[in-house]
């Protein structure tokens, strides 16, 4: 354990030293006016994704209290991804044709209608809500950043401000990952697994009435119908190779990054330890989960401020090759090195700065690259071979060795598409 209190203190001192050091990256001065746009954003944003966290880290906890098997629980998070890329897919596209504002508004109702099914100990309810959660979790990640590319462009903001802005969303949501977590294990243990879900209800109405009443509506292309807009953005993603670049490196990076999420627990566990709390080993036990988040939340912040020093003198396009090749390495470590913790330990929070700084990458890269007309639908569909990945790693009965040995493949494909983007 003093590994992981040693590793985190660590990284938080450099975390704040990074943060001070490039408050003053940005090489354009931001208006008055730029600065409350910015504000406005990530007040919704930043609400959007509590919502989410909230409920993160006792689901599987809630749906055991319900004498749910361990069978049912995976074919309900199987079906959670299923529906993100199937319906999901169609839903969040809405936004281009319907307005991104009005499918951010939706987002908060669907998740907060998955929320009231936790309430209910039936198998078909909580499908139900798993449904609606994945839908809406495609809306999460494909709405928002279009609202906020498109308002940005068409006010007239600098579009080194755009990437500012991306920074800044990555780190406020690690921190608000941690206060999430914090504050869920609060309420759940104060008034059940069922009551985390309730502070998401709220946070998610929250969000939606600050969205009406402070966001303007915007849209992708209005004359087009929906299959128009659907052949439209299949369209680009074949013809255009940088768009089908950008596609490719997030359903690869991300693929990875679940994998990662669902292994890195059994990875750092180690192999004698007794998780009642009593090992086998004089100095192996139970890991302190809380502290090892927490560690990879602010390890992520690094990588949002590591963005911001590398993009003084590189492009996204440039920097993001040399990225990609050293997050597969980092997961490479528990194949090479499974016996060591500090090792794997250290792997893992090199992968999470890189994750930092791939959100504010892709994010400034498709607002260069996606077209706007499409971009919702684009998005969304950037998210089928993603949920394709997940879907089918969940069905299978894989070693985590081969799980990790996956994830550098997918990394080091990944890297090789983005070198190609950055030739063309």
């Amino acid at each position: 354990m003093d590994v992981f209190v040693a590793g985190f203190c660590f990284l938080t001192v450099l975390c704040i030293v990074l943060y001070v050091y490039t408050k003053t990256a940005l090489t354009h001065a931001a208006s008055p006016d730029f600065k409350k746009f910015q504000r406005v954003y990530l007040t919704v944003y930043l609400l959007a994704m509590g919502g989410d966290w909230l409920q993160g880290p006792h689901v599987y906890a809630l749906y055991q209290s319900y004498d749910i098997s361990s069978h049912s629980i995976q074919l309900l998070f199987v079906i959670g991804f299923g529906a993100s890329m199937v319906v999901g897919t169609v839903v969040g596209s809405f936004a281009d044709k319907y307005g991104r504002r009005a499918n951010c508004i939706l987002y908060g109702i669907l998740y907060a209608c998955a929320c009231v099914t936790k309430h209910f100990g039936n198998f078909w309810v909580l499908l139900i809500g798993r449904l609606l959660g994945g839908t809406a979790t495609s809306i999460l990640y494909s709405a928002f950043e279009s609202w906020l590319i498109y308002e940005h462009n068409q006010r007239g903001y600098d579009p080194e401000l755009l990437s500012h802005t991306f920074s800044i969303g990555v780190l406020g949501n690690s921190l608000v990952a941690i206060l999430a977590g914090l504050v869920a294990q609060w309420f759940a243990d104060q008034y059940g697994f069922v009551a985390p879900f309730d502070i998401s209800l709220t946070v998610l109405i929250v969000m939606c009435f600050v969205i009406i009443f402070t966001w303007s509506e915007n849209y992708g292309d209005l004359s087009s119908s929906f299959s128009e807009s659907f052949r439209s953005a299949l369209k680009s993603i074949q013809t255009d190779k940088k768009v089908l670049c950008l596609g490719l490196i997030q359903s690869l990076f991300e693929g990875a990054m679940y994998m990662f999420v669902l292994e890195w627990t059994p990875a750092l566990t180690p192999k004698d330890a007794d998780l009642s709390g009593k090992t086998k080993g004089e100095h192996r036990g139970a890991i302190p989960h809380g502290i090892i988040f927490a560690a990879f939340m602010v390890a992520i912040m690094i990588g949002s401020s590591i963005f911001k020093i590398l993009l003084r003198n590189w492009s996204p396009e440039s920097f993001m090759r040399g990225v990609l090749v050293l997050s597969a390495v980092s997961l490479l470590l528990p194949v090479l090195f499974p016996a060591s913790q500090v090792i794997v330990f250290s792997g893992f929070l090199i992968f999470e700065c890189c994750v930092g700084i791939f959100w504010p990458s892709l994010g400034t890269m498709r607002g260069k690259y996606v077209p706007e007309k499409t971009r919702a639908t684009i998005m969304n569909f950037f998210r089928i071979p993603l949920n394709m990945i997940v879907v089918l790693m969940l069905i299978q009965s894989l070693s985590m060795k081969v799980i990790f040995t996956c994830c550098c493949v997918f990394l080091f494909l990944a890297s090789m598409f983005q070198q190609v983007l950055y030739q063309l």
